[in-house]
């Protein structure tokens, strides 16, 4: 197997730069999760990794060949959108699809089969896909990315729509092909599962990739940064005006504190016992939500409520 290269590229759209020497590497055998906000550039990105757009230049390599058709017919792409005939039904789709990629018929029947089974959408074989729900013809995409057994995985909001055992049915597909040498890439806002699932993670903003690494690799130059507490008791504005607290961040539960410079935990927690009972303190490890935010929000002081 080989590796996905995207190796610096640029994408305009009129005056607006969608992509800006953009460039990562997608391992034989890695999940690697594409990350950003609305509009940072992951669909683009991905579109030009199999060949759907061209970029204004830079270029995506399958291993040292760059991606042309006959390397792109080896990849598996899961669209944003909807890329299914929605009149036709599941099963013929899928044949049909395998058979575009140069399998042969009796090939396609039995990885029709196999997929949808596998996916559990086997008693909707001969429904039309409109006439499915949305997180089924999901199912019935990723098979269409699946039936012909691709050597790269290029997905694009894989998990968009799913339950939890959906979820949990695709998730393990993608650590099976993964197992098998494939490099998995694929966009999500659904930070939870990226963490869960990915190798590597990486995070786009305006076009341009602010950081890429494994989440401990992330997590390391903010690592023990803060701390969480829960304080039976508190009132409203605290840790607000509190010396030992540099900054806060309210939390569902509790409440992210960085201690202040020269301030240990002991001086947060002696703080926190004059305002009410504390239930819980540790060290926050920071979740890639939290990563996230602090990689593409302007950098702000919090504020008393």
């Amino acid at each position: 197997m080989k590796p996905l290269v995207i190796d610096t590229l640029v994408k305009r759209y009129g005056d607006r730069v969608a992509l800006d020497a953009l460039s990562f590497t997608v391992s034989p055998g890695e999940i690697f999760g594409f990350v950003g906000g609305n509009g940072a550039g992951k669909t683009t990105t991905l579109r030009i990794a199999v060949g759907v757009l061209s970029p204004d230049s830079g270029v995506v390599r399958w291993g040292e060949t760059p991606v042309g058709r006959p390397e792109a017919a080896r990849f598996g792409y899961m669209p944003e959108e909807r890329g299914l005939y929605p009149k036709m039904t599941v099963a013929k789709q899928l044949v049909y699809l395998g058979r575009l990629h140069g399998l042969t018929a009796q090939q396609a029947r039995e990885s029709m089969t196999r997929w949808t089974r596998r996916l559990h959408i086997e008693e909707h074989r001969d429904k039309p896909v409109d006439s499915l729900s949305l997180g089924n013809q999901q199912r019935v995409q990723l098979a269409a990315a699946l039936v012909h057994d691709p050597d790269v995985l290029v997905l694009d909001e894989p998990f968009s729509g799913l339950d939890p055992l959906a979820v949990d049915a695709m998730s393990a597909v993608l650590r099976e092909k993964a197992e098998h040498g494939v490099p998995v890439l694929f966009s999500s806002h659904q930070l939870d599962l990226v963490e869960r699932l990915c190798d590597r993670v990486g995070v786009v903003h305006e076009g341009r990739l602010t950081a890429c690494g494994s989440l401990a690799e992330l997590r390391a130059p903010r690592a023990a940064r803060h701390l969480f507490l829960k304080v039976d008791g508190a009132p409203g504005h605290w840790p607000a005006d509190t010396p030992a607290v540099a900054s806060f961040r309210p939390q569902d539960d509790g409440v992210l504190v960085e201690p202040a410079p020269g301030s240990t935990e002991n001086d947060v927690l002696a703080a926190a016992m004059r305002h009410g009972t504390v239930r819980h303190l540790s060290w926050h490890q920071p979740t890639l939500a939290d990563l996230f935010r602090d990689l593409v929000e302007p950098a702000k002081e919090d504020t008393p409520a």
